[in-house]
């Protein structure tokens, strides 16, 4: 009998041990992959290539490379929002530009603004490049007369 209770001691004791040891290989394993990523060891090169991509950001001109290239249209849909079709070239031939940021305009008699509004196209105009952009703003007043579409900003990158 006492020596049933000294083999149940010493299984005890050899899975304490096992135990011990696992925690102490997992502690390891953790503080070195804490420590390689600390260092940018464990960036994949797909991080590596948007920060990349995030510094290659320049500074450019969109109101001198952006341009309409025919008449901005606007019509209301059937929910009466304003539905613009816009034709839009970047003139640069170096930079692109992403996040276009527009500024709407719709007056009334006597050139009287009734309502502005401001948006983004979610688009990216490569150098040189050309595009039919449309987009919906917002509810378009009913006695509009005249209405504009401007070009206020647009992130640059080579």
């Amino acid at each position: 009998m006492f020596e049933e209770q000294q083999e149940e001691d010493q299984q005890s004791s050899r899975r304490g041990t096992i135990v011990v040891i696992s925690i102490v290989v997992v502690l390891i394993i953790v503080g070195t992959l804490v420590y390689l990523d600390s260092k940018g060891y464990l960036r994949s090169s797909s991080t590596s290539a948007a920060t990349t991509e995030t510094a290659a950001v320049v500074k450019g001109d969109p109101g001198k490379d952006i341009h309409f290239v025919s008449e901005a249209k606007m019509e209301k849909d059937d929910t009466g929002t304003a539905a613009w079709l816009v034709d839009i070239r970047n003139e640069s031939q170096t930079l692109s530009y992403s996040h276009i940021k527009y500024q709407t305009t719709y007056g009334g008699p006597n050139q009287t603004v009734l309502a502005q509004n401001s948006g983004e196209m979610t688009v990216t105009l490569g150098p040189g490049e050309e595009q039919n952009v449309q987009f919906k703003d917002i509810q378009c007043p009913d006695n509009v007369q005249w209405f504009r579409v401007n070009i206020t900003s647009a992130d640059a990158s080579q």
